[in-house]
């Protein structure tokens, strides 16, 4: 089932998680520290263009293919590598990234954010409705 399970115990197969989810954006489980997001990127489509100045992302491909880019500035992305099923992606606090969905499928990967990121329960249906929430945020 696809939830927010909060800071409780939890055991679960991440990949088939990671794989069902629709939506671009599911919070699977939000404790005070760590949070696990499941994401859905339409081919095309986008992660988007963003920096957190201070967590650490760790991001897993399970299917599809991309184009990841980062860098110090939203400006200057020097660093640019492509990555496909089975592929993590280290992401440095305070590195401005994006990852590009280049495959002809939705792109199917988790997120792992230290600290937390998103609010608990955080559901963002579609690339636009994640936007939005940001600029609320």
């Amino acid at each position: 089932m696809l939830k927010d399970y909060g800071a409780e115990p939890t055991v679960l197969n991440i990949e088939d998680h990671t794989l069902i989810n629709g939506n671009f954006r599911t919070a699977l489980w939000t404790g005070t520290k760590l949070q696990v997001t499941v994401m859905s990127i339409s081919v095309g489509g986008e992660v988007g263009l963003e920096q957190h100045p201070d967590t650490d992302q760790f991001l897993r491909i399970e299917d599809g293919q991309a184009r990841v880019v980062m860098g110090d500035t939203k400006e200057s992305l020097t660093f640019i590598k492509t990555a496909e099923k089975d592929f993590a992606i280290f992401v440095p606090a305070g590195k401005w990234h994006n990852i590009i969905n280049t495959g002809k499928s939705p792109l199917k990967l988790y997120s792992i954010y230290s600290p937390v990121e998103h609010p608990h329960g955080t559901v963002h249906k579609t690339f636009e409705e994640a936007e939005e929430a940001e600029h609320q945020h």
